[in-house]
């Protein structure tokens, strides 16, 4: 049985446009086989827009017109499949390494018809050398230290690292900056999304990577 959802709220139109009714779809999928596939925890389900989809979607504007991204340890396809309903020109990469969650990820994005995006079973670390590109991305996958040995090898040469962070994203970045220059980032900063759609922006941890590495 699926779980009522609140209506998308106004910043939802905003970000999604024309294609909120594919947004209120996966909303629907996430409040159904998402609670039921151990995803999100049902007590996320009224704050599903908030928490989830549309704080996700808003980073779509680090990425700039028809780019390739990963999504690491997309789960839920949170942050990949809310962008990539919002910008269909993006090609998106979801790697997962769990097989259920895999499955549930490519039904999903059957379900809501999206031919950009390319599902991949798999641990980062076991993809590297395989799947590439100008930007990569992850959520709430772990500390941007290890999250940066994970994800850069996958990023292109002068390639960009957008890691969702929460409100400790200076600290983390502070923290990591002498592991992130071991690993060929040549400049990081935190950047706010989602001004005038959400009610707190979301946070992305960027960081550039050497055009040389």
């Amino acid at each position: 049985m699926t779980t009522e959802i609140p209506q998308a709220p106004q910043g939802a139109h905003r970000c999604f446009g024309g294609r909120l009714a594919r947004a209120e779809q996966f909303a629907a999928i996430l409040a159904d086989t998402g609670v039921s596939h151990g995803l999100i925890g049902p007590r996320e389900v009224p704050i599903l827009w908030e928490r989830h989809v549309l704080n996700c979607a808003v980073i779509e504007d680090a990425f700039p017109q028809g780019a390739r991204l990963i999504d690491v340890g997309s789960g839920a396809g949170l942050p990949g499949v809310a962008v990539a309903i919002a910008r269909p020109d993006l090609d998106v990469h979801l790697v997962e390494p769990m097989l259920r969650r895999t499955e549930w990820l490519s039904d999903t994005v059957t379900q809501l018809g999206l031919d950009n995006v390319t599902v991949h079973r798999g641990r980062a670390e076991e993809l590297h050398g395989q799947l590439s590109a100008p930007f990569v991305t992850a959520r709430a996958v772990a500390r941007l230290d290890k999250l940066a040995r994970w994800c850069l090898p996958l990023t292109e040469p002068g390639g960009r690292l957008v890691a969702m962070k929460g409100r400790s994203a200076a600290e983390e970045l502070a923290a990591a900056t002498k592991v992130l220059r071991r690993l060929g980032v040549v400049s990081s900063s935190v950047t706010e999304h989602g001004h005038g759609i959400v009610d707190e922006p979301t946070l992305t941890v960027d960081c550039v990577k050497d055009d040389r590495s």
